[in-house]
């Protein structure tokens, strides 16, 4: 059993930066795939980055060369650094534990309840 708990979301302007942050519990943290996600409203929750226990990272191609995700496995935590936010970047964000490598939301078994970031312009 993984629990995962988000923190970092807010308000922040255009080109502005957040980092995300979500605290797992559990011993085997470092044997999941640590995955972020976002959800707008009207839309489906999409893969956002993602970074395996072997070091493999995804990213979505709207948020490559600007977000950076990132795991500390002493603390059990996962980062989510994101630079020159955009608008369309408004979301609930989420982090997400799987024991596979993927993106796929289906196979990730454990969720956080979700952080609000709202980017304006």
């Amino acid at each position: 059993q993984v629990q995962l708990v988000e923190s970092g979301g807010g308000l922040v302007q255009a080109g502005g930066s957040v980092r995300l942050s979500c605290a797992a519990s559990g011993r085997t943290f470092g044997t999941y795939t640590m995955g972020w996600f976002r959800q707008a409203p009207g839309k489906e929750r999409e893969s956002v980055a993602a970074l395996s226990w072997s070091a493999i990272t995804y990213y979505a191609d709207s948020v490559k060369g600007r977000f950076t995700i990132s795991r500390d496995n002493a603390k059990n935590t996962v980062y989510l650094q994101m630079n020159s936010l955009k608008p369309e970047d408004t979301a609930v964000y989420y982090c997400a534990a799987s024991p596979k490598i993927g993106t796929v939301v289906a196979t990730y078994d454990y969720w956080g309840q979700g952080t609000q970031v709202t980017v304006s312009s």
